[in-house]
């Protein structure tokens, strides 16, 4: 597609996102050209736009709702492709005939019925639970969807690449996947909420794992942070008391669990959505070696999970564990205190986290146009630990709440650093797309990271030229 193929393409879907549009079944709203794979009859979330011509396979990534909006009980426009555990989430949360659902197998490469010949491999997306990046691989042979952009390739012999992304956390894994790595990709069908250098948030593992360790440490009692106030770590008045020497200087030591004079077990509760964020609530309770309770139409929905492990985590009784999971907006001030009115008596005092990328701010005097190279080498030098945790405004001793700036979406660095270490001819954003404004900014990146690219080959880095990482889960 020529560049003002390309732009035309682009105004075309931003008129048919417009809000006041009223869809009926005779003026049904019409797909943008970035929900239809090229030549192929395959579309990918693009359940709000009921039946698209030319389309007979529609894949899922994941079961949020964003991405199955209008997929219903009522469905029959054609089978739905999607993982496993989304397929039992669909089931059970939208009561979709199970005659439309059809899940394969993650990790192995499967023939795409009625797809004139298309291959697909489901690779684990790094997002919620069930959520998978789609690998399509084949011929282009038909004009499917609703643009008036038509591809050339159609009928050609010609083979084509498309990976498609949805929503993930991008990681080294991705890369080195035995589907993706050392092939060209054509199309990259790209998530990109957070593509803006302020959203260099900390790798996921090491928020995950300094939940666990801040969770252990204040249950146990320990003293979390040595010396008050050492080495810059944040306070967190109310959990300790300072007992001055004769030197005029604090020990921080905690309160083990003795609250206006009530003695009892402290609760770790963590807010998630509907689906997802569920490896944090694992990691706290393994290392709290407890029980993890919730309501039981969210424990529905975790047995839809296939995660034999969480599923043996849990119990119907909330006073023998030592983790609740909440709705992620129960984790403020107000009504936390109402949630925990509900356990009086029982436990002393409560840890709220509340993960969430939102919760990220960059620092102060953070440049907005870096380097490429600068990025990677900041942000690879990015730890995280239970001292970089906050307790948020309106903690108390009894109550004390958690921003956690976790989320299960890139970051601007894991983006730039997933973008250099492959083979790629085009990038489609997926997110933040509705306005030319924001598209342009999109653009600016994708140029620099082509740029880079070719930097990085010319320099020997190797064909792909692969950014090396830290480990196989983060950079």
């Amino acid at each position: 597609m020529s560049s003002h193929a390309e732009n035309s393409a682009w105004q075309e879907a931003q008129e048919n996102e417009d809000r006041n549009f009223k869809p009926t079944k005779a003026n049904r709203r019409r797909a943008p050209f970035y929900k239809v794979l090229q030549g192929m009859p395959i579309s990918v979330d693009a359940f709000r736009y009921g039946a698209i011509p030319g389309v007979n396979a529609y894949f899922l990534t994941h079961a949020h709702s964003d991405h199955y909006t209008n997929l219903s009980s009522n469905w029959k426009h054609g089978p739905i492709y999607c993982s496993e555990t989304t397929a039992n989430l669909v089931i059970h949360m939208l009561d979709v005939d199970k005659q439309w659902v059809h899940p394969l197998p993650m990790d192995q490469t499967v023939t795409v019925p009625n797809s004139g010949g298309v291959k697909v491999t489901l690779i684990e997306a790094n997002h919620c639970p069930g959520s998978c990046l789609f690998l399509f691989e084949g011929p282009q042979t038909v004009n499917a969807g609703d643009s008036q952009f038509k591809s050339p390739y159609v009928g050609s012999s010609r083979a084509f690449r498309y990976l498609h992304c949805g929503d993930f956390r991008a990681c080294p894994q991705h890369i080195l996947h035995p589907a993706v790595r050392g092939k060209k990709i054509d199309h990259v069908y790209l998530d990109t909420t957070y593509l803006d250098p302020k959203y260099c948030f900390p790798p996921q593992p090491l928020v995950i794992a300094a939940c666990a360790d801040l969770a252990k440490r204040i249950v146990n009692g320990e003293d979390i942070y040595g010396e008050a106030g050492s080495n810059g770590a944040p306070s967190i008045q109310g959990w300790v008391t300072t007992n001055g020497d004769e030197k005029g200087k604090g020990k921080a030591t905690c309160v083990k669990n003795e609250v206006e004079g009530k003695t009892g077990k402290t609760l770790v509760v963590v807010g998630t959505y509907s689906i997802g964020k569920e490896r944090i609530v694992k990691e706290i309770a393994k290392a709290l070696d407890t029980k993890i309770y919730c309501d039981p139409r969210k424990k529905a929905i975790l047995q839809c999970e296939s995660d034999p492990e969480l599923h043996t985590m849990l119990t119907n009784d909330p006073l023998n564990a030592g983790v609740h999971i909440v709705p992620l907006g129960m984790i403020n001030s107000d009504k936390f205190q109402t949630y925990m009115d509900r356990w009086d008596g029982h436990f002393a005092k409560a840890v709220g986290f509340r993960p969430t990328g939102w919760t990220y701010t960059p620092p102060a005097g953070t440049d907005q146009s870096p380097s490429i190279p600068f990025i990677i080498a900041r942000d690879q030098k990015r730890t995280f630990t239970c001292m970089h945790l906050k307790p948020m405004r309106n903690s108390t001793p009894k109550l004390m709440l958690y921003g956690v700036p976790y989320s299960e979406h890139s970051s601007f660095f894991e983006l730039t650093c997933f973008a250099l270490s492959f083979e790629w001819v085009k990038m489609i954003a997926t997110v933040n797309v509705g306005s030319q404004n924001s598209r342009a900014k999109i653009a600016r990146w994708v140029e620099k990271w082509e740029a880079e690219k070719r930097k990085r080959r010319k320099e020997g880095n190797g064909k792909d030229g692969m950014v090396p990482f830290r480990r196989t889960d983060y950079w």
